[in-house]
């Protein structure tokens, strides 16, 4: 079954109505900032002089807070690496996940997160991949 993609603002009532938002992007990304009370598993790393590698951690940290039944948003940069992390998801038995598409930045065809002027933040208490990891 293919993953349902929702629009920023479509995903920011399912937020309102008790979803979960995950931000897949690298910790930096996150860090300049992320839709308001988003908690940040990256799919992938950036490593100076490398560029993006994946993440091995991903599935056992995601797991670690997140339940099979949990209502979870996956959002990235663009959508891309989100559909990616929703698939994966899926196929690991997480049935109530669904993809943002155009993520935080927008793409060609999707205004993104902030273009929407939805709300951001930079700081993540208890929600950042340092504390997800240790948890």
């Amino acid at each position: 079954m293919p993953v349902k993609r929702v629009s920023p603002p479509e995903a920011k009532t399912l937020l309102d109505q008790g979803y979960k938002y995950v931000d897949v992007r690298s910790i930096p990304e996150f860090e300049a900032g992320h839709p308001a009370g988003a908690y940040n598993v990256p799919l992938m790393h950036f490593l100076p002089g490398r560029g993006m590698t994946p993440n091995g951690d991903f599935t056992a940290v995601y797991a670690k807070h997140f339940t099979k039944d949990d209502k979870v948003v996956v959002g990235c940069k663009t959508g891309g690496r989100s559909l990616r992390a929703a698939e994966m998801l899926q196929a690991s038995g997480y049935a109530a996940v669904v993809d943002m598409a155009g993520g935080y930045e927008g793409d060609p065809s999707t205004r993104g997160w902030k273009e929407n002027g939805l709300p951001i933040e930079a700081a993540a208490p208890g929600r950042t991949y340092a504390d997800l990891q240790q948890k």
